[in-house]
């Protein structure tokens, strides 16, 4: 073949097919989940209907009817409001209208968080968008655990978990507003841009408004939705398998109740819309200890750290997540002793 020709096939010639885009990391199964469950709950329904009668499977069965059945409410009003703020406003604006100055830009972002409802799903590449368009990196992350832990429906839903003591509204909001502050200063002051070495934008893709609103909040449903079946679950199974002796002496001994309901807000990922439900169900533990867990759970739980491992990058993740956990247990803690 001649150099002529070689050069021809190189410049004249179409390019081969472009290598396919990278593939986002898989997220956590919850849609599988949530259909896992209901298949099992179909099969084993003639097996557990002899058993129906049997005072623990009554207690477990109205446990958990009761979590999914108060919380489902808000969890729906959770994710239309989501896809109404995905559908009507235009990408980058929050980025846009955020002070500059990081120490004005962080407690701004947290604040924004409480006027813009959405789920913790849908808060991680909303943070990916924001440090995509420009806002200052510790905004975009005090935004990220600001808007599913104190939006007017979380709150309204805790409200309800908790009648009689709004006292609880104003620690959930207080304790989940600074803890999102604080990590936003500390990692503007030690944290890398290095760190965060891929912001990938993982939107719901569509032409139209309304492709964009339906897409979110089915994304945002289907999460949720999975998990708050598995959190009733274990919230159900974790008040009537395990002893009262064993649940009494965890929750006489606070420091043990704080680190309990901590690594119990972790591994439950329950959604913020419907975890004060489950945190009202544990009520041999004290208001301080399951505060913890409603301060804990929408900053970071397994399902948020898979997010954020995918949106931001592993070195992101890895720092950022131990950090949050412990800002928000002790910032629960310390306001859980003031106001509670």
């Amino acid at each position: 073949m001649s150099v002529e020709s070689v050069e021809t096939r190189r410049v004249g010639a179409p390019a081969g097919p472009a290598p396919p885009p990278e593939r986002p990391p898989r997220e956590l199964p919850a849609l599988e989940l949530l259909a896992l469950v209901l298949v099992l709950a179909v099969l084993g329904r003639p097996l557990l209907a002899d058993r129906l009668d049997q005072p623990a499977l009554q207690t477990w069965s109205t446990i958990f009817v009761s979590i999914v059945v108060q919380a489902l409410p808000f969890l729906t009003l959770g994710v239309v409001v989501s896809g109404g703020i995905a559908a009507l406003l235009p990408p980058g604006w929050l980025a846009r209208v955020l002070p500059k100055r990081t120490a004005l830009a962080v407690p701004a972002a947290g604040l924004a968080g409480a006027a813009l409802p959405g789920c913790e799903c849908g808060s991680v590449p909303i943070a990916g968008r924001l440090t995509a368009g420009g806002a200052v990196p510790a905004a975009a992350f005090a935004f990220m655990l600001s808007a599913p832990a104190i939006n007017p429906v979380v709150l309204v839903a805790t409200a309800v978990a908790f009648p009689g003591q709004p006292v609880m509204v104003l620690a959930r909001f207080v304790a989940s507003f600074l803890t999102a502050t604080i990590v936003g200063l500390l990692w503007s002051r030690f944290g890398s841009d290095a760190w965060i070495d891929r912001a990938r934008m993982r939107t719901v893709q569509g032409g139209t408004r309304w492709a964009s609103f339906t897409g979110t909040a089915r994304h945002d449903f289907l999460h949720a939705g999975g998990w708050l079946v598995l959190g009733a679950l274990l919230a159900a199974t974790l008040q009537t398998a395990v002893p009262r002796s064993i649940l009494d002496a965890v929750a006489g001994n606070e420091v043990l109740a704080i680190t309990a309901l901590a690594v119990l807000a972790v591994v439950l990922a329950v959604c913020s819309e419907a975890d004060a439900f489950v945190a009202a169900s544990l009520s041999q533990f004290s208001l301080t200890a399951r505060l913890v867990f409603l301060v804990v759970g929408p900053a970071v739980d397994i399902k948020l750290v898979a997010l954020q491992t995918g949106t931001f990058g592993r070195r992101f993740s890895s720092r950022f997540a131990p950090l949050t956990l412990a800002v928000a247990v002790a910032t629960a803690v310390v306001v859980g002793s003031v106001l509670l």
